[in-house]
């Protein structure tokens, strides 16, 4: 049986699928975006947020609690890769491109759940 210590550094090991993603409204194509450097748990804790009503963007939690669940997807726009001998600060390569597609998709007014900044 592996220790603490082994599985604490075993799950650092670990690589994450990372980038850019969006929640969409399928009743009006309003988008939130977002980046995670681990995209198969992030949306786990969006939805946890939202089901709770403590979601961060209020406009977004108003439309789950109006439209339900089942009119709103989860789709990864834009995927980084791990480089294997590069030291990367991974959190600040998705945030970047997060911004990029904010810029590009403009998710603001009948657009999206962002404000703009």
């Amino acid at each position: 049986m592996k220790t603490k210590k082994e599985l604490k550094e075993e799950y650092k090991q670990m690589k994450f699928r990372m980038g850019v993603f969006q929640v969409r409204n399928t009743i009006n194509g309003k988008i939130y975006v977002d980046s995670s450097v681990n995209l198969d748990m992030i949306w786990n804790r969006h939805r946890t947020q939202l089901n709770f009503g403590v979601h961060p963007n209020v406009q977004l939690q108003q439309e789950w609690n109006e439209m339900g669940a089942d009119n709103f997807v989860y789709e990864i726009i834009s995927e980084i890769a791990h480089k294997e001998d590069e030291v990367i600060d991974y959190a600040k390569e998705v945030k970047q491109l997060e911004v990029m597609f904010i810029e590009e998709l403009k998710p603001f007014g009948e657009k999206g759940y962002h404000n703009v900044k």
